[in-house]
């Protein structure tokens, strides 16, 4: 499985071989959803990557679209934010990145890594070592 992160293809163009490189079978409904997943990067929940499908006329069911973004995480392909309990959304960057998430709209905005420092982190627990860490900074619009 490639680690590199994958290209943002062109609609139409290159997600079958991208999903190759990601041990993902090329299914026809697999390839629509990496299409509309990697034309440029996004953040788009399961129900607003249905809608974007279903907008440009391709027909999937909501359980393929949501069987199959499980299947991107797993493999690598794209990362799965958790924003709270109830909200969940799918990035097609894969590079480590920090994310600004205004709370009232739900938008998400990608920060660069370089622009956050951390002075100390916490004494890990016993046998554990950094795996990655990922900011979620909340913002609202100012009263």
């Amino acid at each position: 499985m490639s680690t590199a992160a994958p290209a943002h293809v062109e609609q139409n163009s290159g997600a079958a071989s991208v999903l190759g490189q990601f041990n993902i079978t090329a299914t026809s409904q697999r390839v629509q959803i990496a299409n509309v997943l990697l034309s440029e990067p996004m953040h788009l929940s399961a129900d607003q990557l249905l809608e974007k499908l279903r907008h440009i006329g391709e027909r999937v069911s909501k359980a393929t679209v949501y069987n199959t973004l499980k299947l991107f995480v797993e493999r690598g392909l794209i990362r799965q934010i958790n924003l709270d309990p109830e909200r969940t959304v799918y990035d097609s960057r894969r590079a480590t990145h920090h994310h600004f998430h205004e709370v009232d709209t739900g938008t998400l905005w990608d920060i660069n890594p370089d622009d956050v420092a951390f002075s100390r982190l916490p004494e890990l627990p016993d046998g554990m070592e950094i795996a990655g860490v990922e900011v979620i900074i909340r913002v609202a619009k100012k009263a």
